[in-house]
């Protein structure tokens, strides 16, 4: 294989990890198939970018040398959906619906109280550690919501909390109707839409909806995310998770990055994703379903309908409490009718796209430096060995962080 051209040099310090058993660059046009493997491959990362893709036998000189031993690397994972500014346990639902108690939204309430009491340092250690747990898996690329406060300070002092953490900030006010709004919900999608969107809008990227029975319809919904695109967030959609619904077409119709869930699918709603051509990309949450004991979503239908499909932990404390994007990944290879390359693709490249980023999810030449080394040949492995710590070593934004 012809080296990739190295970028303008920095003057960084480089690195070269060589002798890699195989390689994900999830460019084609560098090595075999969707997710352009090369074997025996070497990186070479100056600064916080990748600077050289190609065999090992042909890496230039650098001034530090890491040697895989025959590991696998592989893109940092891209978790496009979490819920990580929250305080309390909410262990006690989980043990009575493992007993036989259905999921329903209503347990968010539990963690608005828990989350309202809580100190800012409180908040902010709670983000720390979630990001840092996430981080010692292979998760380079975090994106988290508000959403457990439901007031204008406490929605606000969220997101300054999670931009501390991550570029990447949801305004979730709209996750329920807050507990004092409860007998007049357009009373409160008035204040979210209003002055609590104008409080968050400055301290978020994104603008999400729980579009969903005992949440929001989708009307209220529609409102929401236009009003949080009147203030400069692009739209995210909970949709479709507990039943079917108008969240995955609202989605598609407000051009929003993700429709996250996508449990129960009409034709309409899957002939409308594979329509956007990309743009709305189906986020699948299978920690959510895993916890919930709820039907999978078909990711097998709305791949073989042409659907860019993402995979995320849905990280939160009431009905999907994991920070393990590998864990993911083997959930939706054994029961979500996904192959191993699809999964990974799903979990790096399709959690970028979700996020609308083209410097995350490959490892390519200018890229931004985050990969993973495994211990293990390949990244077959993560859904072969389930449950294993399989992540070696970390480089995010180029820095060895693990």
């Amino acid at each position: 294989m012809t080296p990739t051209p190295r970028s303008a040099p920095t003057g960084a310090t480089t690195t070269a990890i060589t002798h890699i058993g195989s390689l994900v660059t999830n460019d084609p046009s560098l090595g075999q198939g969707p997710l352009g493997l090369i074997q025996d491959a070497a990186v070479v990362i100056e600064g916080d970018r990748v600077v050289w893709v190609g065999t090992s036998s042909r890496a230039p000189a650098t001034d530090s040398h890491v040697d895989a031993e025959g590991r696998a690397v592989i893109p940092g994972f891209v978790d496009s959906h979490s819920h990580l500014v929250f305080a309390g346990d909410r262990t006690a639902e989980f043990n009575a619906r493992m007993e036989g108690r259905a999921y329903s939204a209503g347990g968010i309430r539990t963690t608005v109280a828990a989350t309202r009491e809580a100190s800012d340092a409180e908040l902010d250690g709670n983000v720390a550690r979630y990001v840092a747990e996430a981080l010692r898996q292979g998760t380079t690329t975090i994106e988290t919501k508000s959403g457990y406060g439901l007031t204008t300070d406490d929605e606000e002092r969220a997101l300054r909390i999670a931009a501390r953490h991550t570029e990447e900030v949801t305004f979730l006010g709209a996750h329920i109707v807050a507990p004092e709004y409860a007998d007049d919900p357009a009373k409160y999608v008035e204040l979210v839409t209003g002055p609590m969107l104008d409080a968050c809008a400055p301290h978020a990227r994104w603008v999400d909806v729980f579009c969903e029975r005992g949440a929001f319809d989708g009307d209220q919904a529609r409102a929401i995310l236009t009003a949080g695109a009147r203030r400069g967030l692009t739209p995210r959609v909970h949709a479709n998770q507990l039943g079917t619904g108008p969240g995955v077409q609202l989605a598609v119709e407000l051009q929003a990055a993700s429709a996250d869930h996508c449990t129960h699918l009409t034709d309409a709603d899957v002939d409308a994703l594979a329509a956007s051509g990309g743009r709305t990309v189906a986020t699948l949450l299978p920690g959510a379903e895993f916890s919930t004991r709820a039907t999978w979503p078909d990711a097998r239908r709305l791949l073989d309908a042409g659907v860019v499909v993402a995979l995320s932990t849905d990280c939160n404390p009431g009905s999907s409490f994991t920070s393990s994007m590998p864990f993911c990944v083997a959930l939706a290879v054994r029961d979500m009718g996904m192959t191993p390359n699809e999964a990974l693709w799903a979990a790096t490249a399709g959690g970028a796209r979700a996020l609308r980023r083209s410097d995350v999810g490959g490892i390519a030449v200018g890229m931004r430096a985050d990969l993973v080394l495994l211990d293990a040949p390949s990244h077959v492995h993560l859904a072969y060995r389930p449950g294993v710590p399989l992540v070696r070593a970390v480089w995010r934004k180029g820095a060895r962080a693990l």
